[in-house]
C-alpha cells in the first residue's frame, strides 16, 4: 500500500488544498481546520449549512491567511494576537465553548459578503484546548468534527462507485469524503479490519480509532456546490454500521513526523 494524496483544509468546511507532502502535528496535519467561520451564536459554520463554502480558497502563509473566491478581491489576514479569546463551539449541541481568538473586522466583512449572512472568522491558537470528546486518545485536535485525520481508501471509493452505477447513479470522487490521507494498494473496506490497531505512513504511526460517519456533505458537489442524493443513499443500504454511514477511518497521531504522496502505507 502507498499514500497517495494528501488534502488540508486550512478553514473548516473551505475547498481543499492539495499537497506532495505534509508534517503531522499532535493535532492533525499542519494548517489543517486552524480557522472556523462562526454564526451569531458562535456555532461553526460548514457546508451543512451554507455550500459556497465549496468556492471559498485559503492558503495558509506563515502568520497569516489567504483568503480568495471567484469574483472577490484576495484578502490576507494576519494571525491574531492574543488580545481576547471567544468562546466557540463546532455543533450547536455540544456545549463545551473552545477558546478561539478572532481574526477581525476585516475578515469578518469579507466573508459575511461573500456567504450572504453575518459571519465571523476565528483562528484556534491553542489545538489543545480542543479534545472534542471523541474518544480518550485524543489529546487535542483543530476544528476537526472530533478527531485530528481522515484517511480514505480508494479501493472502497472504487466499490462504493461501482453500487452508484449499478443503480443508474454518477460516480463520486475521493474529494466528496475530505479525507486528509488517502491510501491506495488495499483491498475493498481493508479499513474496517483497522479499527484498534495502528498504521505506519512512511515513519509515522497512527492509532485507527474507528471508522467515520458520513453526513450530507458528502453529498455537495466539491466543484459546484450542486446537492444531490448519493453517496449517502448507496452508504445507507450497504455500510450501514452501528447505525452509521460508514465510510473513512479516522486517525490519531502517536507522534509528529512527515508525510508524503508515495510513502508505504502498512498495517501494524
Amino acid at each position: 500500500m502507498r499514500l497517495g494524496a494528501i488534502y488540508t483544509y486550512p478553514v473548516k468546511g473551505c475547498h481543499r488544498v492539495t499537497h506532495d507532502e505534509a508534517s503531522v502535528e499532535p493535532w492533525g496535519l499542519a494548517g489543517d481546520r486552524r480557522w472556523m467561520i462562526i454564526d451569531p451564536d458562535g456555532v461553526g459554520v460548514t457546508q451543512r449549512d451554507n455550500a459556497a463554502l465549496v468556492f471559498l480558497d485559503a492558503a495558509v502563509q506563515p502568520g497569516a491567511l489567504r483568503l480568495s473566491a471567484p469574483g472577490r478581491t484576495t484578502i490576507t489576514i494576519k494571525e491574531p494576537s492574543p488580545a481576547y479569546d471567544l468562546g466557540v463551539k463546532i455543533f450547536k449541541s455540544r456545549t463545551a465553548p473552545v477558546p478561539a481568538r478572532p481574526a477581525g473586522a476585516e475578515a469578518d466583512a469579507w466573508l459575511s459578503d461573500f456567504l450572504g449572512s453575518p459571519v465571523r472568522l476565528v483562528f484556534l491558537h491553542d489545538p489543545t484546548a480542543h479534545v472534542a470528546g471523541a474518544s480518550s486518545s485524543v489529546s487535542a485536535t483543530t476544528f476537526a468534527d472530533g478527531y485530528p485525520l481522515l484517511l480514505a481508501n480508494a479501493a472502497s471509493l472504487t466499490a462504493l462507485n461501482d453500487w452508484l452505477l449499478e443503480t443508474g447513479d454518477e460516480p463520486v470522487p475521493i474529494t466528496r469524503f475530505r479525507p486528509n490521507l488517502v491510501v491506495e494498494g488495499a483491498l475493498p473496506w481493508a479499513e474496517d479490519a483497522w479499527v484498534g490497531g495502528r498504521l505506519r505512513v512512511g515513519e509515522v504511526i497512527f492509532e485507527a480509532t474507528g471508522l467515520c460517519d458520513r453526513c450530507v456533505v458528502t453529498t455537495i458537489d466539491q466543484e459546484t456546490a450542486e446537492k444531490g442524493k448519493q453517496p449517502l443513499r448507496a452508504l445507507g443500504q450497504h455500510r450501514n454500521i452501528d447505525q452509521g454511514l460508514m465510510f473513512g477511518l479516522n486517525l490519531v497521531p502517536s507522534a509528529p513526523g512527515p508525510v508524503a504522496v508515495g510513502a508505504e502505507v502498512e498495517f501494524l
